[in-house]
C-alpha cells in the first residue's frame, strides 16, 4: 500500500507514523497517510515564513499567472481529480465533476483578483489641519496563513483559502481533513507544476487535535482560516488572540415556500438541495417551511420524489446519495431520526440505514426542539413544516442558532425584499434553494454560522492589512 508523505518545502516527507485511509463507500484502503507532529508543523511554519519574503515580492501579474496555470491544470486533469473526490470523500462522480468545475473558476477568480488589489486616496483637507497633505491607502499581505479545511469540498474549499492567499502574496500551511488528504496533496503537486515557489505551500496531514493548537497560536501565523464545526471554530477563535480569523461553520439552512403557480421546478430544486452529497454540505437544505395552502400537495410530492433518489456507488453516473463520510455519521443520524419519531415526528419517506449509507429521508409533524430541526443534521434528512403567514415563517427561520444561507420562493417581489430584510442570515437566496453558491459572491454567516466572509474579493480583503500613508506636500 502506497504511503503518502507530507509536502514540506517542495518535497515529500514520509513519516514513520501513518494512518490508513479507507474509501467511505467500498471500504477499500486507498493509501497510508503520514502523520505530522508538532516539529513538522514548526518546520512548515518557519519555512513558509521564509518563502513569504520571496512571494510577497513577486509582481501581481506573475502571481496571477501561477493561479491561471493552476486553473488550467485542474481543468486538464478533471476526471482524475473528480475520481479522487469520489473515492476518498464518497461524493457521487457527477457532483465531484461539478466541484472540479467550480475549483477551476475559483482559481481563475483568484488570478483576476491578484491584479486588482486597490487602495484609495483620502481627502486630507476635509479636516482642519489636513491642508497640503496627500493621503492614500494600499493593501499588504499578512504573512503565513494557516488553512484548516473540511472533507466535503476537498478541492474547492481548499481553493477558497489558497487562491486569495496566493493572490495577495501570503504563504499557506494547509491542514486538510483526515478523510480527504489525497486531494490536498494533489493540489500541492499542481501548484508546484504551475511555478509556485517551494515553501509557499506546505501540507501537513494528521490529527487536528494534535496539530490545531500550534496552527492557531504560533507567533508567525498571521491568520487562521477554518471551515468546520462551530465547536472547533469557537476554540480556534479563543486561542487565536489578535490574529485575523475567518470561520465558516455550521447551519440548518431553511427555505420558505410561498404559494406559487408551478411547484414542479421548486420541488426538484428542493430535492437537490436536501440530498445532494448525502446532505453533507454546510448550506444543505434542512428545513422547508411551506404555506399551509400548499403544504399537503408539496409534502406529498416531495416525499414521492425523495423515494426516487438514487442511492449507491459514487462512481455510478446516476447516484445522488452515496455513503456518508463515516459509518458513525450514518449511525448518528439514524439515532436522531429515531429520537424525533419517538417525540412524535413521522417519516414520510426513507428513514433507513444500510451500513454507512442513510436513505434520503423526509420528516413531517416535527417540532422546533427536535435535533433534526434545531441542530445541523449534515445528512440526507429534511423536515417539512407548515406556516400560516410570512411573518410566522420568518420567525420560524430565525429561531435558530445558525444563519448562513436562507432561501425563499415567492412571486411577490415586495414579500421577497421584506423577508430579505427580516431574516437573520449571511445570505438570502430569492427564488432558489439556500444551497446555491457561486464562487465570487460573498459567503459567510451570522450567529454560530461563522465569522468573516469568503468569496475571492472578500477573502482577499481579510487576507491583507490596510496601510495608510500621508505626504505633506509643502514644508
Amino acid at each position: 500500500m502506497e504511503t503518502k508523505g507530507l509536502f514540506l518545502n517542495g518535497k515529500w516527507m514520509l513519516k514513520e507514523r501513518t494512518y490508513p485511509l479507507y474509501a467511505p463507500y467500498s471500504g477499500e484502503q486507498l493509501a497510508e497517510i503520514s502523520k505530522a507532529d508538532a516539529n513538522d508543523v514548526e518546520e512548515a511554519i518557519q519555512s513558509a515564513h521564509q518563502a513569504f519574503q520571496e512571494l510577497r515580492e513577486i509582481p501581481a501579474y506573475k502571481r496571477a499567472e501561477i493561479l491561471y496555470r493552476v486553473a488550467e491544470l485542474v481543468k486538464k486533469n478533471k476526471e482524475e481529480l473528480a475520481k479522487i473526490i469520489a473515492l476518498e470523500a464518497g461524493k457521487p462522480i457527477r457532483a465531484a465533476r461539478a466541484e472540479i468545475d467550480r475549483t477551476v473558476a475559483t482559481y481563475q477568480f483568484a488570478g483576476e483578483e491578484a491584479k486588482r488589489i486597490y487602495g484609495e486616496t483620502v481627502p486630507m483637507d476635509a479636516a482642519p489641519g489636513g491642508e497640503n497633505r496627500l493621503g492614500m491607502t494600499w493593501r499588504e499581505p499578512l504573512g503565513v496563513v494557516a488553512a484548516i479545511t473540511p472533507f466535503n469540498f476537498p478541492f474547492n474549499l481548499v481553493a477558497h483559502k489558497l487562491g486569495p492567499a496566493f493572490a495577495v502574496g501570503n504563504t499557506v500551511v494547509l491542514k486538510p481533513a483526515n478523510q480527504t488528504p489525497l486531494s490536498a496533496l494533489k493540489i500541492a503537486e499542481i501548484f508546484q507544476q504551475a511555478g509556485l515557489p517551494d515553501g509557499a505551500l506546505q501540507v501537513v496531514t494528521g490529527s487536528g487535535s494534535e496539530l490545531g493548537d500550534i496552527l492557531a497560536t504560533h507567533p508567525l501565523i498571521k491568520k487562521v482560516t477554518f471551515t468546520g464545526s462551530p465547536e472547533v471554530g469557537k476554540e480556534i477563535k479563543a486561542k487565536a488572540g489578535l490574529r485575523k480569523v475567518t470561520l465558516e461553520l455550521g447551519s440548518n439552512s431553511a427555505v420558505i415556500v410561498e404559494p406559487a403557480a408551478n411547484l414542479e421546478p421548486i420541488l426538484a430544486r428542493c430535492v437537490e438541495g436536501a440530498y445532494a452529497y448525502a446532505g453533507q454540505v454546510c448550506i444543505s437544505l434542512q428545513r422547508i417551511f411551506i404555506h399551509e395552502s400548499i403544504y399537503g400537495e408539496f409534502s406529498k410530492r416531495f416525499s414521492q420524489l425523495t423515494s426516487q433518489v438514487k442511492v449507491g456507488d459514487p462512481l455510478d453516473e446516476e447516484t445522488m446519495v452515496s455513503a456518508m463520510i463515516h459509518a458513525k455519521e450514518a449511525e448518528r443520524i439514524e439515532s436522531w431520526v429515531a429520537e424525533a419519531v419517538g417525540e412524535g415526528a413521522k417519516i414520510a419517506s426513507g428513514g433507513k440505514r444500510s451500513g454507512a449509507s442513510f436513505a434520503p429521508t423526509a420528516l413531517v409533524n416535527v417540532s422546533k426542539n427536535m435535533k433534526v430541526c434545531c441542530q445541523e443534521v449534515f445528512a440526507p434528512v429534511v423536515t417539512m413544516i407548515p406556516y400560516q403567514n410570512l411573518d410566522q415563517a420568518i420567525s420560524l427561520v430565525n429561531d435558530s442558532n445558525y444563519g448562513l444561507n436562507v432561501g425563499i420562493f415567492t412571486e411577490d417581489i415586495n414579500k421577497a425584499l421584506y423577508a430579505a430584510k427580516k431574516i437573520e442570515s449571511g445570505g438570502i437566496i430569492i427564488n432558489d434553494i439556500p444551497t446555491f453558491r457561486v464562487d465570487h459572491m460573498p459567503y459567510g454567516g451570522v450567529k454560530e454560522s461563522g465569522y468573516g466572509r469568503e468569496g475571492i474579493k472578500y477573502a482577499v480583503e481579510e487576507m491583507t492589512e490596510l496601510k495608510f500613508v500621508t505626504i505633506k506636500t509643502s514644508i
